[in-house]
């Protein structure tokens, strides 16, 4: 009996130990989701869980807290002004006209000598990938050769169709007075482009006489998906992968047109929820949302997880927790909106994919959850003491 009654006493002890140290926390600043309370007058804050600043810890790591105000919003918006990425500006071409490759087919047509013509034997009826047949024509061969009757064998590799047209002529003049030659293109199968990712139609895409633009690529694949990107737009060209962001094009008006696409390209389109903005703590639900075609803002965040929980939540301790490729030691901001007018800034901060905004709980709710832990020992200790009185 004395057993219990001391263990009880013991519990009660431990209560009262636990209420003064969370009392006394409140003035402590520690880690993201443990207490971030005064920070207007820190400019550090420890990230090692459970170590308070002014307490011995094997390497504390510090941190700086910016506080999200106008002055950050202008330096952000000055440093992150849009501008053309070199490698972009690489892919930048004038259309030039369609050039005669391997495997493409080719009619040729000597008017008034219709014995000319494509045979069976130095022909093929052509069916495009996509299914068209063309009419009979001449393939150009590995080695980028016809054969014609009268001129055997004749390079049209890397030719227009027009100047095709003049070197068969050329040397047909050796046999018909003055020959009036015609060559097109019946089925284009040398030059291609891969599309891929968020588009309608992913797969293998012709080139044909109509320049291949990025545009071009894009609707020839059905148009971008619900799900697509348009700031994470992949070319890779050579081994080498540029960025393709539309809507900063669009705002820098530049455009997408001059954006000539070469054989052997391949463009993928990423998902949007490849960029995942994370909202945890005291919101109304935790949630891992995707970025609007990269875009998302503070205000945006808090909206789209139903905002501050009014009963738990302090709405002057937002922050935002952001991952630098370049340190081990992240970057912290702060929104104190317990003016409603700070959410004007949070509409003007710009959230960065994988960025965690964390809402911080009032020193209370703190408290009245380490209690709910305590209280339920404590009464099975009482319980189990007044059983052995009896």
């Amino acid at each position: 009996m004395g057993m219990f009654a001391s263990t009880r006493k013991s519990m009660w002890a431990v209560t009262a130990c636990c209420a003064s140290i969370m009392l006394s926390g409140c003035a402590v600043v520690t880690s993201p989701g443990f207490d971030f309370s005064q920070t207007s007058q820190r400019s550090s804050v420890s990230l090692t869980p459970g170590v308070a600043d002014g307490t011995e810890a094997a390497t504390p790591a510090q941190t700086a807290i910016r506080p999200i105000n106008a002055e950050l919003l202008r330096h952000i918006a000055q440093a992150h002004r849009p501008d053309l990425p070199t490698g972009l500006l690489n892919l930048y071409a004038e259309p030039s006209p369609y050039t005669i490759g391997a495997s493409d087919v080719i009619g040729i047509v000597v008017h008034d000598h219709p014995e000319l013509l494509a045979t069976a034997g130095a022909s093929a009826a052509a069916t495009d990938p996509a299914g068209i047949t063309a009419s009979p024509g001449f393939i150009v061969d590995a080695d980028g050769f016809i054969i014609f009757p009268y001129i055997g064998k004749v390079a049209v590799a890397g030719l227009t169709p027009t100047q095709a047209t003049q070197r068969i002529a050329q040397k047909l003049a050796h046999y018909i007075h003055k020959p009036q030659v015609t060559v097109r293109v019946q089925a284009f199968r040398s030059k291609r482009v891969y599309v891929e990712g968020e588009v309608r139609n992913p797969g293998m895409q012709i080139f044909t006489d109509v320049p291949m633009t990025l545009p071009e690529a894009l609707n020839r694949a059905g148009g971008l998906t619900e799900h697509s990107d348009r700031s994470e737009i992949l070319l890779t060209r050579d081994g080498y992968t540029t960025r393709i962001d539309l809507d900063t094009l669009q705002q820098l008006n530049s455009n997408p047109n001059r954006i000539l696409l070469r054989s052997g390209d391949n463009l993928r389109v990423r998902n949007r929820s490849d960029k995942k903005i994370y909202v945890l703590g005291e919101s109304l639900k935790a949630a891992a949302l995707s970025m609007e075609h990269g875009k998302l803002s503070l205000a945006q965040a808090l909206g789209e997880s139903g905002g501050v929980n009014p009963t738990t939540a302090d709405p002057g301790q937002i922050y935002v927790i952001r991952n630098r490729p370049d340190s081990l030691q992240p970057e912290v901001f702060h929104l104190d909106a317990k003016n409603p007018v700070a959410l004007a800034l949070a509409d003007n901060f710009p959230l960065q994919a994988r960025d965690v905004v964390y809402i911080d709980p009032v020193p209370l709710v703190r408290w009245n959850r380490i209690i709910s832990l305590v209280l339920p020992t404590a009464s099975v200790l009482n319980t189990s003491s007044e059983i052995s009185n009896r």
